[in-house]
């Protein structure tokens, strides 16, 4: 695979000097938003809202519908697992950035359980011993360290999201172990069945869909990320001792 230097720094740095530039101009451009404006940017989003279903009935969700009709059950749920026990360390670095070393802890002993008795995650053996599995991402780091979620923002290809929420994807990429895989055909295979696996997963919730698909999606993924960034509790301190009852 070709590498390439910008004044001297290998590509892993230049990437790394990217992503940070990328990172700023993104809250840069939130913070021109009124705080209490969620959505400003509505006739853009709805303009991407627009695009996005146009490909996923095209392309991905047929595709989707094709895969989840012929393959096997196990299959897929191998599949399934194995790309989030792919994403473990991403999910464990993001809750040590967080100050949260009990649930690093256990997403810790889930990779390795998956990875050896599970044969690299094909089988969730974590699970059926009752270890809990968490859900972390570099957006939610940001939130918890103070940042706000920023104006929502449909990102093409992609769906919803917020401006701190799409920020955090571009380093959450640099986490993932996919993007190492080479030469680039495998990893590009690899990565186009990671979206049929994601978008697989969405067909049975379709019906769920009601009144403007617009604002359906996001109201649905701002409720989402808001349970997500307080783990389900509105008033939870992730700094909190452990130990420490909050009520004292």
């Amino acid at each position: 695979m070709a590498t390439f230097e910008v004044c001297g720094l290998p590509q892993a740095a230049v990437n790394g000097l990217f992503s940070c530039a990328f990172v700023s101009a993104l809250w840069l451009c939130s913070s021109f938003a009124l705080a209490s404006d969620v959505d400003p940017w509505e006739g853009f989003n709805r303009g991407v809202h627009k695009f996005n279903d146009r490909a996923d009935g095209a392309i991905l969700k047929p595709v989707a519908q094709t895969y989840d009709r012929l393959l096997p059950g196990f299959f897929k749920r191998a599949v399934h697992n194995v790309f989030r026990n792919v994403g473990t360390p991403a999910v464990l670095i993001n809750q040590l950035l967080q100050g949260k070393p009990r649930q690093g802890a256990s997403d810790g002993a889930r990779f390795v359980l998956n990875s050896t008795l599970g044969i690299g995650g094909i089988f969730d053996v974590a699970t059926a011993a009752g270890i809990a599995e968490h859900d972390e991402d570099f957006g939610q780091t940001l939130r918890v360290w103070g940042l706000s979620n920023g104006p929502y923002l449909v990102v093409p290809l992609r769906g919803p999201a917020s401006v701190t929420h799409a920020a955090g994807m571009v380093v959450d990429s640099f986490m993932n172990p996919v993007r190492f895989v080479s030469p680039d055909r495998h990893r590009y295979a690899i990565q186009g069945l990671s979206f049929v696996d994601s978008r697989a997963q969405l067909l049975s919730t379709e019906v769920l869909v009601s009144g403007d698909r617009y604002l359906f999606f996001r109201e649905a993924y701002l409720q989402r990320r808001e349970y997500l960034v307080n783990d389900g509790l509105a008033d939870e301190d992730p700094f909190l001792d452990e130990f420490e009852d909050p009520g004292q």
